[in-house]
């Protein structure tokens, strides 16, 4: 009854609630003048009872308008904070002077005792109506607009200040906490239960749990992993997680610090504490160039040289928009006192005279070329614009760096490289090699690469798209169910790269420790469930999306490597190796490169597979890719493509 009377209340109009409220209040002045009266002359029925009724009239009219002029209704009583205590408190006051005075005027004698007594009753009275008012109204809400359920891991801080954040929210209301600390278990944090983890799926099941938020933000990522994969296998509930953000620290949390789960939480590693004078050698007060800087390694490597402090960052991007954007971000992301003096240069790698000048006119010293066609399948439909921009385009560049008497250049290679089945793989391994044969002819410019697997994230990544099919509501398309790839998050790799660099000699293949492969059918599954969702049954038709297996692309393999040969050796960085592969003398490469010019001026497909797999032995295309010439309205071969 008394829910259904505050639900009715809640729905006045604003005024209304005003009017309401101080109808109580009137009340709640002459219960407390009474019962002051009563409690020292110890009586239900004062003697004096008549005697005073001027008193009892008048000290309510007159004590209203100073609390309404005090302020004291303004406030909404929903989201009252503790300090409302504070103006109840002075209120209280007024009304003992508002008593005190009207007893003056009319020359009554009143104990004083009574005076003390009127305080304290129009404190606890007034404060106590509104504090069971705020306790139900969250109730009378929920009810209303049915708001969704939230459990909390974590009673620490700041799963208390969210929880804390949370109260006066129109859409959460947090039913449950759950912590590992057994001395709080069964306790209550802001009338919130606090549970052991093993009553998760109990809990859940029993409050119809909407959300559970990971609320531990100075945990390691490992310890953040283990929780939501020990929590795994709760069905339809939404995950969400509280990042290790700074104003923890400060007691700053907010609601909109809570984000979705990220692949990112349940697939990236803590990262190895970086060797800070790696980072700085090579960077710090030179100038350094980036290529593909507008693509998600290229401008992560920006970022992260920005942050060493050199002296000019030339960022080379062939996409116009791409360039802008990184551009303008690494601007707002310098201190005022920074003098690093970005330049952006439009212009691709395959013009290497145009390369070279910009190398020379800046005086560039280091070079990381992350610019090359990545995405297999595209690759794979468009080999001459791979060959041409892969190889020619590593080649023409490397040229220009050579020329310009670049010091140090570092090419961003991937595990595709490695005995490729793709046309994607077989050009970064060519661009491998010309590396390397550069390097063994006696080159000036120290030639290195860095080979890694998939990064979280990137463009030509899986996860993006499974984010796009899952919220439109599927099917997630998997290839096939024993795919397996390796990922790292992309300010990892970037670190690694910056440092495999500094350790470099000339010839050498860094390759990253990438940790544990992983299945693409376990990523699909995880990505459905921490989205809220289930999986839906083939047989049963019961279930949110539906897993679809779209078969093997040309050019894909089912396993990923990182090594052409056996071993590698260890460096001075624990997630750094140096492969020892065999590579080509610059002779044989230059007639390889013919062969491959002549196949694109001609337009032969079959001619430049068959000098890659001359080039490259390890390389395998596909069975089924068979090549086509495409042709003009004149019957003239414009290009060339594997469908």
């Amino acid at each position: 009854m008394g829910i259904v009377m505050l639900t009715a209340l809640n729905k006045l109009p604003r005024y209304m609630k005003k009017i309401t409220i101080l109808m109580v209040d009137f009340l709640i002045l002459w219960v407390a003048l009474w019962a002051a009266f009563a409690m020292r002359l110890d009586t239900w029925l004062p003697k004096y009872f008549f005697f005073y009724l001027d008193i009892w009239g008048f000290v309510p009219f007159l004590t209203i308008p100073v609390l309404y002029y005090l302020g004291v209704y303004n406030a909404v009583i929903r989201y009252l904070s503790p300090h409302f205590l504070v103006p109840i408190l002075r209120s209280a006051c007024i009304a003992v002077l508002m008593f005190a005075g009207v007893a003056i005027m009319n020359h009554i004698q009143i104990p004083r005792m009574i005076y003390i007594f009127y305080c304290a009753n129009v404190a606890i009275l007034m404060g106590g109506v509104r504090l069971l008012a705020k306790l139900y109204l969250p109730d009378v809400s929920y009810l209303e607009c049915r708001k969704q359920k939230i459990a909390l891991y974590g009673a620490g801080k700041a799963g208390t200040q969210v929880a804390h954040a949370l109260q006066g929210s129109s859409e959460y209301r947090v039913v449950a906490f759950f912590d590992d600390n057994v001395e709080i278990q069964g306790w209550e944090i802001l009338g919130i239960r606090v549970f052991p983890p093993h009553q998760l799926e109990e809990v859940v099941e029993r409050f119809q749990i909407d959300e559970l938020v990971l609320c531990i933000p100075s945990a390691s990522r490992c310890r953040r992993r283990e929780i939501l994969e020990s929590i795994d296998k709760i069905q339809d509930v939404k995950m969400k997680i509280l990042p290790g953000i700074p104003n923890i620290v400060s007691g700053q949390v907010r609601v909109d610090d809570i984000r979705e789960v990220e692949i990112e939480d349940l697939l990236g590693r803590d990262p190895v504490e970086p060797k800070i004078e790696l980072l700085r050698e090579g960077i710090t007060d030179r100038t350094v160039l980036v290529s593909g800087a507008g693509g998600s390694i290229g401008s992560e490597l920006c970022r992260q040289i920005l942050d060493q402090h050199p002296a000019q960052l030339v960022l080379l991007e062939a996409n116009e928009y791409g360039l802008y954007s990184i551009e303008k971000e690494l601007r707002a992301r310098m201190s005022p006192g920074d003098e690093v003096n970005i330049v952006s240069v439009l212009g691709s790698i395959v013009d290497g005279k145009r390369c070279q000048r910009v190398m020379e006119a800046y005086g560039v010293q280091s070079i990381y070329h992350a610019a090359a066609y990545k995405h297999v399948p595209i690759v794979e439909q468009n080999l001459s614009e791979g060959i041409r921009n892969n190889i020619f385009g590593t080649l023409e560049f490397a040229l220009a760096a050579e020329a310009a008497k670049v010091e140090r250049f570092t090419l961003i290679s991937t595990d595709k490289a490695v005995r490729p089945s793709s046309a994607m793989g077989a050009t970064k391994r060519f661009a491998e090699l010309i590396l390397q044969g550069l390097n063994r002819r006696g080159s000036t410019t120290e030639f290195s690469m860095v080979r890694f697997g998939n990064v979280l994230g990137s463009s030509g990544s899986v996860i993006p798209l499974f984010r796009r099919q899952i919220r439109t509501g599927g099917p997630v398309t998997v290839t096939h169910p024993e795919m397996t790839r390796y990922f790292m998050t992309i300010p990892e790799a970037a670190q690694l790269v910056l440092q495999a660099s500094a350790m470099a000699s000339g010839g050498d293949v860094f390759v990253l420790d990438m940790g544990e492969p992983v299945k693409i059918m376990d990523l699909a599954r995880k990505m459905i469930h921490f989205s809220g969702l289930s999986i839906r049954d083939e047989e049963t038709g019961e279930g949110d999306i539906q897993i679809l297996f779209s078969g093997v692309r040309p050019g894909e393999k089912l396993y990923e490597e990182l090594l052409i040969g056996k071993s590698a050796l260890p460096t001075e960085h624990p997630r750094i190796s140096r492969a020892e592969e065999e590579c080509l003398e610059w002779k044989r490469l230059e007639g390889y490169l013919k062969e491959l010019r002549y196949a694109l001026e001609s337009c032969d497909a079959k001619a430049a597979r068959a000098a890659l797999m001359r080039s490259i032995p390890s390389y395998s295309p596909s069975q089924d890719a068979h090549f086509d010439a495409a042709t003009n309205s004149s019957g003239e071969p414009i290009l060339f493509r594997v469908s």
